[in-house]
């Protein structure tokens, strides 16, 4: 019975060697008794290019048994040098038989117009000069279509064709169809109440097509931006005080006979919180409590706000480690309130464990210099490990605008005590060329180009070049900024440019400045930056042909003009001024403090603007003076679920001589631009001449001294589409201009006689202008332009109205 047991089992063996050996490509020859390869010879056939030596190397030393010979098949194969591979016995001699796989000569992209090849060529991984298979083509093609879906094309076809060269090598020809654009169509919201479906479409990136799709490219769907989008959402919920919300789903469904996505987002927004108590507690003796509590930045009673409680744990976490304490660490325990919607935390500042960053890794960064990346922590290898200056690491490299997204994570170093810090980033463009065109009121048809660079040869550096073309201004300029300055966080960097200013309807000269200025910049808290600079300027005023005669009835310059250009002038002696120009040379040592915590400069909807500046002119040059200046904004969204913004501003400046009087054209000539209503140098002292004819003269002398102060409203313009852009605003605006240095002045009184005669007089006082009007802005792609309307409800008798206003662009 076992003799008939044995023999069954050999031929049931022998028949699964016969049935499935050959589709693997393997003799069922080989299956003899056990035999190893060290006791036969291996012979390699069919092998042009690859040596057999190396072909033997992947099944010398194996058994003869079915799993090791198939093991050495799949490891041939695994190589992708061979297109077919074979294996069989021809009596002691093990021999293997290959088909090399075609060498590829050269990799080919056709009908690519949207990537370009050198971005489709480091997707793939055949390379020219590498071996061709059919799965590596087949995964390229897979790799090539997710390319195109990561860019908005899902209708994006792919296919692969091979052309046959001479010594088994081919090109290797991908033609590609990229088809339209999918775009996403709508972006949903479920469950909202607190804001609008309008208003959370500004929080995400990722934007509806429209008109303006042409322009960018995050009206397309991607995966990881739609990630990046609840992560957005969530934390501007949580920022707003709603510490309960959570996010129900996000779907992103695709239409494919319209080619288009619906984004949806279902939420749970909960209910708003306040704070409540807050409180600071320590067990590391040396530290002050009570300093501790004074940099704490939730305050009892405001609404909650997660970010707050994160700025406060590393504000904390920065007392406790300049106090000695390298691995403090902050735990905030929060307490909620359902009844009363408040929240009260205890900050517990404790001593942390003794863990050490072993490493500090940047992926991702193709172009940006690892070191601008690991500037922006306040950790080094070796340095004691904290979670709140890691978080303080991500917001910043968040903020800096050369990557689309920032990751940091960390994972166990070679022991208990040492950590792994991972910087995953991914890259985004950071040039931008600018093409300009419009027109103003005051200078007529205007036309600028342009070329930027946030990060510079992937160091950090900010490079900005441009020249501006008009009918009445021209002029170029260039910056250059380095955020670090000698491994410091101090911001350096230098400006040059010249600018000419034509005659226009208000201004009644020419005017050109060149010059250039050095500035240095200190961060004291993530909001607050001091900063000092120096500036040198030659100006140059000349009055034209007409102006340089004694005959003021054509009302074009004014004698306190002549006297500015030429101080010795008195009626009736022209010619002793020669070509009525003056060049004066300013050089002015200055600095500046400024707060910021908006949440956008383009266009804000929340937070502070503050700016105070004073220069000293006199360190050399022929000026002397001191001029101080003011801008304070601040905004708040005051109705969310209409979008609308209220934003309050007041300004102001002032100008005193040194040892002398203040200059004609160094006084603020103010006009439109600090109280729309009003013509540009509309308000403020002016010229109140009278010529010899009985031609009076009206002309601004500027200001030593003005404040103003604006209230706004803005909102999204009712029954447009909101990729347009376009808001309506309504506002009202006043202030006071007054004071001129008189000893820069003719003294009142009349000069010559006859038609030549002039009586010089002029007025100044305290007057109250205001103003009130409506608006309509665009944000265009090109920066935001606006369109006033405002009528002046209070004005002096000698000012000059101007109702319609034009402008373009926002500065800081």
């Amino acid at each position: 019975m076992s003799s008939l047991t044995k023999v069954m089992k050999k031929t049931f063996l022998a028949a699964v060697c016969l049935t499935v050996l050959p589709v693997a490509g393997v003799d069922p020859a080989l299956f003899g008794a056990s035999i190893a390869h060290a006791e036969s010879s291996i012979v390699v056939r069919g092998n042009k290019r690859i040596e057999a030596e190396t072909i033997r190397s992947y099944v010398a030393g194996k058994g003869r048994s079915a799993a090791d010979v198939d093991a050495g098949l799949k490891a041939l194969y695994a190589t992708n040098l061979f297109s077919d591979v074979k294996i069989a016995s021809e009596g002691g001699t093990l021999v293997i038989t290959v088909v090399e796989a075609p060498q590829i000569n050269k990799v080919v992209f056709e009908g690519n117009k949207r990537l370009t090849d050198e971005q489709l060529g480091s997707v793939i991984q055949i390379k020219s000069r590498g071996f061709m298979s059919k799965a590596s083509v087949q995964s390229d093609v897979q790799r090539l279509l997710e390319a195109y879906r990561r860019n908005g094309r899902y209708r994006a076809q792919v296919e692969a064709k091979v052309i046959s060269l001479a010594d088994n090598r081919v090109n290797l020809v991908y033609e590609i169809d990229e088809g339209d654009k999918t775009a996403v169509t709508r972006i949903g919201f479920v469950g909202n109440h607190a804001y609008s479906a309008g208003r959370l479409r500004d929080v995400v990136k990722t934007r509806e097509t429209g008109l303006l799709g042409w322009l960018r490219s995050t009206d397309t769907y991607d995966p990881e931006r739609l990630q990046s989008d609840q992560d957005l959402i969530r934390k501007f919920y949580m920022k707003n005080g709603y510490a309960d919300f959570r996010i129900v789903s996000a779907t992103a469904d695709l239409d494919r006979e319209r080619n288009v996505f619906f984004v949806s987002f279902t939420i749970d927004e909960g209910d708003q919180y306040s704070f409540g108590d807050i409180d600071v507690q320590t067990s590391l003796a040396g530290l002050d409590q009570a300093k501790l509590a004074r940099v704490v930045g939730t305050k009892s009673g405001n609404t909650y706000s997660s970010d707050d409680v994160e700025k406060t744990m590393e504000a904390l976490t920065y007392e406790a480690t300049q106090a000695g304490y390298a691995f403090a660490t902050v735990r905030p325990r929060a307490v909620r309130d359902y009844a009363t919607h408040k929240i009260s935390i205890t900050y517990y500042v404790e001593e942390g464990a003794r863990v050490y960053v072993e490493r500090i890794n940047v992926r991702g960064n193709d172009r940006t210099r690892d070191y601008v990346v690991r500037r922006e922590m306040d950790m080094s290898e070796g340095d004691a490990y904290n979670k709140a200056l890691v978080s303080k690491a991500e917001r910043r490299l968040n903020r800096l605008g050369y990557f689309k997204s920032v990751k940091l994570n960390t994972e166990q170093g070679s022991s208990p005590d040492r950590v792994v810090v991972n910087i995953d980033v991914e890259e985004q463009s950071t040039g931008e060329i600018g093409f300009g065109a419009g027109y103003s009121t005051t200078d007529g048809v205007l036309g600028d180009v342009s070329f930027s660079e946030k990060n510079f040869l992937g160091r950090g550096q900010f490079i900005k070049a441009s020249v501006q073309l008009g009918q009445k201004q021209r002029g170029w300029g260039f910056s250059f900024t380095e955020p670090y300055f000698l491994g410091y966080r101090i911001s350096a960097g230098f400006d040059v440019y010249q600018k000419q200013y034509l005659e226009n309807d208000y201004r009644n000269y020419e005017q050109r400045d060149t010059g250039g200025t050095l500035r240095f910049g200190l961060p004291i808290t993530e909001n607050l930056t001091f900063g000092v600079n120096y500036t040198i300027n030659d100006q140059r005023i000349k009055l034209n042909a007409t102006q340089a005669n004694d005959n003021y009835s054509d009302g074009e310059a004014s004698l306190a003009y002549k006297r500015y250009v030429c101080p010795s002038y008195q009626p009736g002696n022209s010619a002793a001024c020669g070509n009525w120009s003056r060049t004066r040379l300013t050089s002015a040592p200055g600095y500046s403090l400024v707060y910021n915590s908006l949440d956008s400069l383009q266009f804000p909807r929340d937070g502070a603007y503050a700016k105070f500046t004073q220069e000293f002119a006199g360190a050399g040059g022929d000026a002397r003076f001191v001029r101080t200046t003011f801008d304070a904004r601040y905004y708040r969204e005051i109705w969310a679920d209409w979008g609308i913004i209220g934003m309050a501003r007041v300004k102001g400046g002032n100008i005193t001589g040194i040892g002398e009087s203040v200059e004609l054209f160094d006084n603020f000539f103010l006009g439109g631009e600090t109280i729309r209503g009003f013509a540009p140098q509309g308000i403020g002292p002016r010229d109140q001449s009278v010529s010899g004819t009985g031609y009076k003269l009206n002309e601004s002398l500027g200001a030593k001294n003005y404040v103003a102060g604006t209230l706004e409203a803005t909102m999204p313009f009712p029954g447009t589409p909101e990729e347009f852009g376009l808001y309506v605003s309504t506002f009202a605006d006043a202030g006071l201009a007054w004071g001129v240095d008189s000893k820069s002045l003719p003294k009142k009184g009349t000069y010559g006689s006859g038609s030549s005669a002039v009586t010089f007089n002029y007025v100044d006082d305290m007057a109250l202008r205001s103003s009130v009007g409506a608006g309509l802005v665009w944000r265009s792609p090109f920066g935001p332009l606006r369109a006033d309307f405002a009528i002046p409800l209070s004005k002096s008798k000698y000012d000059q109205t101007q109702y319609f206003r034009f402008s373009g662009g926002t500065t800081f």
